[in-house]
């Protein structure tokens, strides 16, 4: 029997409930010291793991420590110091084209507006949400990353495939006030127990919620025994 759109919403916030507590410290993983950095630090997080960003950017903001100093920074250069996120190339194009426009059109600070950050070069949606919610406070939707991609599906609040009507269905079924956490305590549990290659039903609080729970061969495995 197919599940009501009442039914959905009231098993969503039962699953937002339980995640609120299995991670009540849930935030973002990459280090930054202003909005600027943070921009910086997400455009490098694209493929990437924040640990590694995290370990890059430790020597970046040493070295760019101004707006300025990414504006004027020589690309070839740049790319060097940012080698080891990955597609190296197209960030480092991205965000010193970023720095400049920033510099030029918002008068050296990062736009609090989706619709202003979404005119910079390497922010999309998800990246404009990320930055928003933790530099300014300001919550337009919910940040659709691989792990709240992979477990909206698999816990079966969406089955869509594009992470912009995915993040349309999840504002659907949360209220607003709980969106920016939402985001926060998803990766979390996607980190910790739901992972991509070896999700561990047997250890998941949400099992009891999850359509997919059980499906897995670990779990097939234990419960065998």
């Amino acid at each position: 029997m197919k599940e009501s759109n009442i039914q959905k919403k009231k098993r969503a916030r039962s699953i937002l409930r339980i995640l609120g507590h299995t991670h009540p410290n849930a935030k973002i993983a990459l280090c930054y010291s202003n909005a600027w950095e943070l921009l910086v630090a997400v455009i490098l997080s694209a493929q990437c793991t924040d640990k590694k960003v995290n370990e890059v950017t430790a020597k970046l903001f040493k070295k760019y420590k101004t707006l300025n100093d990414y504006a004027r920074a020589k690309k070839r250069e740049f790319e060097r110091d940012i080698y080891q996120t990955g597609f190296y190339r197209a960030k480092a194009k991205n965000i010193i084209r970023t720095a400049r426009l920033v510099k030029e059109k918002f008068g050296g600070r990062v736009p609090k507006a989706m619709n202003e950050i979404l005119t910079l070069p390497g922010i999309a949606r998800k990246s404009a949400n990320v930055i928003l919610g933790n530099a300014y406070g300001v919550v337009e939707g919910i940040a659709v990353d691989t792990h709240v991609f992979r477990l909206s599906g698999r816990l079966g609040l969406t089955e869509r495939a594009d992470p912009k009507k995915i993040e349309k269905d999840l504002m659907k079924l949360f209220p607003k006030k709980d969106w920016f956490r939402s985001t926060y305590t998803i990766i979390d549990h996607g980190r910790a127990i739901c992972t991509a290659r070896d999700p561990r039903c047997d250890l998941c609080p949400l099992a009891k919620l999850c359509p997919s729970a059980f499906k897995f061969p670990r779990f097939k495995f234990i419960a065998k025994k």
